[in-house]
């Protein structure tokens, strides 16, 4: 079995060295962990359609670190260098700053910030300006969310904006375990966790790792003489990692080039981007993480079906969950740059970008117009911009066409 792993393994990054490194910004390697970037510009809609329904699946808004893991382990390996009279200038800056966030987040790790509810409020704001036909009067809202903190009060953040935008809304809202087959699906899938758990998987992100990283990016931090056999190097780097893309969500300055260049931040991303690609998208090792999102799709389905048909009227659905919510049912889906399947995993990086699908805040919805005519269009958009929802087809797509083609991604005969 382990000839089994290195094969597949050395197969995966076949050709890598051919490839040129990425050269992102700073900002974009923060991956998942970047706040939300508003969209510029209006989307332009036919004369000739009316909108009519929104069906919304959002991420929750900027959040501090989900735990203090990761900083505690930065904070306690560089305490052991300073011990160790090993730690550099920069190790000592690193400590400072870690020791910043775990004083300013105690208490509220995981927990929505300022800047997380200000992005909620945000994105309602402009979905009420932008849709102002269907949130007016006394028009009813639907709105779910995960159990966890920052995802209900990501969705009291939202309802709140549009109730400020007009009062007459009747509003509805629900969170708690009871919407885990649709938020939090990732859960409880026996398959799921046995894939993302799997030796395939972590074998496959420490062989790309050891591709990207090397010691000099951690003894940077704490010294040359500090004995490498006593620690992981790149839990210690993924931990860094972490605690320096986290920053921008809770508002903290913080200059990522004094810690590392931008080509090793590029690379640190790469091999985070590659896990949660591996882990929570479609990929050549497993269809797996995208097939557990059937339940949410078959949803979006199922409630656009009954606004068409009558049985429900309620115009504006809202469902607040994870970057692990949506990664998969936008990989199942098909919808562009969320699935990449390939068999160079080297490739990933340039093809599936974390900070393009699920930033702090992160949306996909589907949009339903009325024509003059009485036919149902539907345009598909993931953070605020239309995306091709079957391709090489026009944004804006027959409901019958829409729904054949999703029922056909989402398994339903």
């Amino acid at each position: 079995m382990h000839h089994l792993f290195v094969t597949l393994i050395l197969m995966c990054f076949c050709g890598f060295s051919m490839m040129s490194a990425t050269d992102y910004t700073f900002n974009e390697c923060r991956g998942s962990s970047m706040p939300y970037i508003d969209p510029v510009g209006s989307i332009s809609v036919p004369d000739s359609l009316r909108v009519v329904m929104i069906n919304h699946v959002g991420r929750h808004g900027a959040r501090f670190m989900a735990s203090g893991k990761k900083a505690n382990a930065v904070k306690a390996l560089l305490l052991s260098a300073q011990k160790k009279r090993t730690i550099t200038l920069r190790g000592k800056k690193l400590l400072a700053l870690t020791e910043k966030i775990i004083n300013e987040s105690n208490g509220r790790w995981g927990a929505l910030d300022t800047l997380g509810k200000a992005e909620q409020r945000w994105l309602a704001a402009r979905m009420g300006g932008a849709f102002s036909k269907i949130l007016s009067k006394n028009s009813e809202v639907n709105a779910i969310s995960s159990y966890v903190p920052r995802c209900v009060m990501s969705m009291y953040s939202f309802t709140h904006q549009l109730v400020r935008q007009n009062n007459k809304l009747e509003i509805y809202t629900s969170s708690g375990r009871q919407n885990n087959n649709l938020m939090r699906f990732f859960d409880g899938n026996k398959e799921f966790k046995d894939f993302e758990n799997s030796d395939l998987v972590r074998n496959t992100v420490m062989a790309y790792a050891d591709t990207m990283l090397n010691n000099r990016m951690l003894t940077q931090f704490i010294g040359s003489a500090y004995p490498l056999d006593s620690v992981d190097v790149y839990e210690g780097l993924m931990n860094i990692y972490s605690v320096l893309a986290g920053t921008a969500a809770i508002e903290m300055k913080c200059d990522i080039g004094q810690y590392f260049t931008k080509s090793e931040f590029n690379n640190l991303w790469a091999v985070a981007n590659l896990k949660q690609y591996l882990t929570h998208s479609a990929s050549s090792m497993s269809e797996v993480p995208a097939q557990i999102a059937a339940p949410l799709l078959e949803n979006l389905i199922a409630t656009t079906d009954s606004f068409i048909s009558g049985a429900d009227r309620t115009p504006v659905q809202l469902r607040f969950g994870h970057a692990e919510t949506l990664m998969p049912l936008l990989a199942l889906m098909h919808i562009p740059g969320c699935r990449y399947i390939t068999d160079n995993l080297a490739e990933v990086a340039y093809n599936w970008r974390n900070f393009e699908i699920v930033p702090m805040a992160a949306n996909f919805r589907l949009v339903l117009f009325r024509a003059s005519s009485g036919r149902y269009y539907v345009r598909a958009d993931l953070n605020e911009k239309p995306v091709e929802l079957i391709p090489e087809r026009p944004v804006y797509v027959p409901w019958e066409d829409a729904k054949a083609y999703l029922c056909l991604r989402a398994g339903i005969n």
